[in-house]
């Protein structure tokens, strides 16, 4: 069992940043993809980031690459979303997710098994 719990979210204004923080306990495997999902009233939950622990196979979703920064603490047992800036459309709640395949594909979404509860993110303009 793994558990995640994201923290960081809320509203801000436009053009503004935020960053999400997604503690979780998966530490005891050997390496395996954390990611960055959101999902806004009416749209299907869509990938964002995605990371192997050890830093590679990093992938950013189009919608956000060269805004949004995915990174991971080992350390801390702690995943980022670095936000910046941020428009309306950014507007959903965000979740954590961790795939305990330990496959190195990171963008597999369907593979996410563990999830934690979300935090909303609100940009206005």
């Amino acid at each position: 069992q793994v558990h995640l719990v994201e923290s960081g979210g809320g509203s801000v204004q436009a053009g503004g940043s935020l960053r999400l923080s997604c503690a979780h306990s998966a530490s005891g495997y050997k390496g395996y993809c954390l990611g960055w999902f959101r999902q806004s009233p009416g749209k299907e939950r869509e990938g964002v980031a995605a990371i192997y622990t050890d830093g590679d196979n990093i992938y950013i979703a189009d919608a956000v690459k060269g805004r949004f920064t995915i990174s991971h603490d080992n350390a801390k047992n702690t995943l980022y979303l670095q936000m910046n800036s941020l428009n309306p459309e950014d507007t959903a709640m965000y979740y954590c997710a961790a795939d305990s395949s330990q496959m190195r594909e990171c963008r597999a979404w369907s593979r996410y098994n563990y999830w934690g509860q979300g935090t909303q993110v609100t940009v206005s303009s």
